[in-house]
């Protein structure tokens, strides 16, 4: 069970519970953790929020696409855009998500797709249109960052349009149209908000 009351099902057939998937190869999830969210900084600080956030991904083999601020159902979160390398095979996984984030909890709406046989078209195209030199940039969270999947502009909204079947482009348009329907328990919304990760354990 999770706080989400609600949400655009739209195009989606139930799973089991919690997860739904459609015919484009979307898979959508609710999540609820009762601990103290893993979060590396307060949302109101969100340099060292994304610049956080782009350490762990990257320290999990991935890479963030983007992280922003903003709200579900009026209740303070952070989107996020990942993609991972694919388990036991070549191409990515993209996961979209937003985190609503309470002082001793929080609740998760994600959205996934994987590539499929086809790899990297997005990528090449892209990068002959930008040319090389312009095509792998540091990471604009965390400029010195190493590890993980390369940041590069193809991953950028703009080429969406121009890719539609792409995962990338559906999990982002996906997470765009289901969460201004998300409505969230009243009890959840009314609990303390999230001051910053839990204080290491001391030794």
């Amino acid at each position: 069970m999770t706080p989400i009351t609600g949400m655009d099902l739209t195009g989606f057939t139930g799973r089991e519970a919690g997860v739904w998937t459609d015919e484009r190869g979307l898979v959508l999830s609710v999540h609820f953790f009762p601990l103290v969210p893993d979060l590396p900084a307060p949302l109101d600080r969100p340099e060292p929020l994304r610049a956080g956030l782009a350490r762990i991904a990257a320290g999990a083999g991935g890479a963030l696409i983007e992280a922003v601020t903003g709200g579900v159902d009026g209740v303070p979160g952070v989107r996020q855009l990942i993609k991972v390398p694919r388990p036991n095979g070549h191409g990515q996984v993209f996961l979209g998500s937003w985190t609503v984030p309470r002082a001793g909890c929080s609740t998760v709406v994600k959205v996934q797709a994987a590539e499929g046989a086809t790899t990297g078209v997005r990528e090449a195209t892209v990068m002959s249109w930008v040319g090389p030199a312009d095509y792998f940039r540091p990471h604009p969270y965390a400029p010195g960052l190493t590890g993980g999947l390369p940041y590069h502009v193809a991953d950028d909204e703009q080429w969406d349009a121009h890719f539609p079947d792409h995962p990338l482009t559906l999990v982002r348009a996906a997470l765009h149209r289901i969460t201004p329907t998300v409505t969230l328990d009243e009890r959840f919304k009314v609990l303390a908000p999230f001051g910053g990760p839990a204080a290491p354990p001391r030794r």
